[in-house]
């Protein structure tokens, strides 16, 4: 049977560290040990040019080469005899080698150390399983068009999403339903374009809405950096993100900082970026517990669901400029119980009853909808009426007002605050209060809401 180099995915993941067998000019064998060889094709594959100097010079010497791949499920090993074609300094290829080398280098704390010097590309002139003295196991066909159907279903799932809370529900319920992916998040750009935020998440203890990653950190920050997918087979061999999440709320009143969820125990992770129009909207996460998750099939058909997603919020987006008339109505709060709101000015950080909720630009909104309903006894606003208000500071373009909106609403919700944010139509909302709110503006930076 003719073995594709495509049906042996698993042993490009790098889990079991590669051979690569070259001989000099004369004949003398030389043995080096390769954390990773890249798939290109069914006809090539990719090896980073890091290697020891008597490599190197077989290579110049003799450009013949054998390759030993190693298949981690089983440990079925697969011989390549490999010619050593051209190196690379550029291109796609390039980059995105390159990009995972930066990931996974940021993983253990070496972020910038670790630099891609160059990808060398080998033409693959056969394939052999390597006999064994026990009973091959058969080689597993591709899963890519399982994958390419369930992304295909989600693709219309999303197609008729109508705003940006339900596209992101959309996605994340998808995932888990269409892919067996259970441990999802989906990060959005804040418009200064430094840091991505979490708005929807699966799978985790706590939603971790509004938590935050700067771009170029680690696994999310990498792929938003890069614009590319970075995915992580083996999570053993490097120290996780997530090790240092702190989960209680006393450290949020702290630290006016959310955790961001995390698998205790990941194995892989992959995180996709969000593209629409030529610009980053987000960030796709998926991780789990088992190793090799996430394979190149999974990637690709992943990849098509998050640049759907992403045309799909930035349409939603501008629909929700459209304008919508201003109503007013009292919504009966005075017979509940009476709640404290603090606001921080410093960095409009919002606190209730000595609870951290959010800051920014949602912490601004909040109040600001508050002030309106205890001037006015307003429960009813629109997205227009925000935008062209001078209090809440909004920059003129690229607010991203109802993801902000969204973000807060969801926040609400989890901290099961005594008022929350109902959309009641398109660019419409609903201030509701379980009972009288005593705000309180506290002006100067303080570590914490007292």
């Amino acid at each position: 049977m003719t073995i594709r180099l495509r049906d042996l995915g698993a042993c490009f993941e790098g889990v079991i560290p590669s051979i690569l067998a070259t001989a000099s000019a004369d004949g003398v064998p030389n043995i080096s040990y390769l954390s990773h060889v890249e798939f290109v094709d069914d006809a090539h594959v990719a090896l980073s040019n890091q290697f020891f100097s008597k490599t190197a010079a077989n290579l110049h010497a003799n450009n013949q080469a054998t390759l030993l791949l190693v298949d981690p499920r089983d440990g079925d090993q697969y011989r390549l005899n490999v010619t050593f074609d051209r190196s690379l300094d550029g291109g796609t290829l390039f980059d995105a080698m390159a990009a995972q080398l930066r990931a996974s280098s940021a993983q253990i704390g070496m972020h910038g150390v670790m630099r891609l010097r160059g990808v060398d590309l080998y033409r693959v002139d056969r394939v052999e399983a390597v006999q064994s003295p026990t009973i091959a196991t058969a080689i597993r066909p591709s899963t890519a068009d399982r994958h390419l159907a369930a992304a295909a279903t989600l693709a219309v799932r999303i197609a008729e999403a109508s705003d940006i809370a339900t596209i992101i529900d959309a996605v994340l319920d998808g995932v888990r339903e269409g892919f067996g992916f259970s441990n999802t998040m989906l990060l959005l750009k804040e418009p200064s374009g430094a840091r991505l935020v979490t708005v929807g998440s699966r799978g985790y203890a706590w939603s971790g809405i509004g938590s935050e990653v700067a771009v170029g950190e680690a696994v999310i920050g990498t792929a938003a950096a890069e614009r590319c997918a970075v995915r992580i087979s083996d999570m053993s061999r490097i120290r996780r993100f997530g090790s240092a999440i702190r989960p209680t709320s006393a450290d949020e009143n702290r630290t006016r900082t959310i955790a961001l969820p995390g698998l205790a125990d990941a194995m892989s992770q992959v995180a996709l970026p969000m593209i629409a129009g030529g610009s980053l909207r987000g960030v796709l996460f998926l991780e789990s517990a088992e190793r090799l998750a996430f394979s190149k099939d999974v990637e690709a058909a992943l990849s098509i669901v998050a640049n759907q997603a992403a045309a799909a919020l930035s349409l939603a987006d501008s629909l929700g400029n459209e304008p919508s008339l201003v109503t007013s109505e009292g919504n009966g709060a005075l017979a509940g119980r009476p709640f404290n709101i603090v606001h921080h000015t410093f960095d409009d950080s919002v606190f209730i009853d000595n609870e951290y909720v959010i800051k920014g630009v949602p912490g601004r909104l909040l109040v600001h909808l508050l002030r309106l309903h205890l001037r006015e006894g307003r429960a009813d606003f629109t997205n227009r009426e925000m935008r062209l208000s001078d209090e809440l500071r909004l920059p003129d373009l690229k607010d991203n007002l109802e993801t902000r909106l969204l973000l807060l609403r969801r926040r609400l919700e989890e901290k099961a605050a005594p008022l929350r944010l109902l959309q009641t139509g398109r660019g419409k909302l609903r201030l509701q209060l379980a009972g009288p709110a005593v705000l309180t503006v506290a002006k100067g930076k303080s570590s914490s809401s007292r």
